[in-house]
């Protein structure tokens, strides 16, 4: 067998900032509590690209009996170029209970106090970033009271 590579390597992609709406529960299901964030607008920039994040996208967030949440994001950049381009993801949000009431007084609480990464899909039919179709990307991120952000990076 061919000897694999021993870490992962990657590159910043882009930093997104964006803005939510208010949540709406869907409420208890059987897979835990469901709220649906809609995205309002944001900004996002980095080496090859920037621009804006469209309102209309969203997160239809799963607090999962564990403690933990689900994320399942849907959501449409527009480069500062005319590009559109749609990125998904799931990720995980664990975040201590104490760490929440910090946040929704609104306190700006380090990242490094809970856990969350996603793993971010881009797909656009523009090619200038038909590059974007075939990487890869991990992300870390932020949340605070209607906001959330990204720092999204590019597996090489």
């Amino acid at each position: 067998m061919p000897e694999l590579p021993s870490d992962i390597r990657t590159e910043l992609l882009y930093e997104a900032h964006i803005d939510l709406a208010a949540p709406e529960a869907i409420g208890q299901s059987p897979f835990g509590a469901r709220a649906v964030y809609i995205v309002t607008g944001g900004t996002f920039e980095g080496p090859k690209m920037r621009g804006t994040v469209r309102p209309g996208g969203g997160d239809w967030f799963l607090s999962l009996p564990n403690g933990a949440g689900e994320l399942d994001v849907r959501a449409t950049l527009e480069t500062d170029d005319g590009a559109l381009i749609l990125i998904t993801y799931h990720g995980i949000l664990d975040v201590k209970p104490e760490v929440i009431r910090r946040v929704f007084a609104g306190e700006d609480v380090s990242p490094t106090e809970y856990y969350f990464r996603t793993t971010p899909r881009l797909e656009t039919g523009d090619e200038r970033y038909a590059w974007l179709n075939k990487t890869i990307c991990v992300a870390t991120g932020y949340f605070g009271i209607n906001k959330v952000g990204y720092r999204v990076f590019a597996v090489r």
